[in-house]
């Protein structure tokens, strides 16, 4: 089953803060304001939030993105 996880490239982070305003029960930020984001896959309640944040950047510093998982050969 593929993991939907949030990413932020953090060379285009500007630190505006929008994304943890927009999702602070997901989104933290560090000393320097640059977006924390979970380091699990996200549950649907939180797929909601994520996307929000994502559509407030204006860098477009963060991704919803989902990785296959791999599969095990079963031989």
């Amino acid at each position: 089953m593929p993991e939907t996880v949030l990413t932020v490239d953090r060379v285009a982070c500007a630190g505006h803060g929008l994304c943890y305003g927009a999702a602070p029960d997901l989104i933290d930020c560090d000393d320097q304001g640059d977006p924390i984001v979970p380091d699990h896959s996200l549950s649907s309640d939180e797929l909601g939030p994520a996307n929000e944040a994502v559509s407030m950047c204006p860098e477009r510093a963060l991704a919803v993105q989902t990785i296959p998982t791999a599969h095990k050969d079963q031989t």
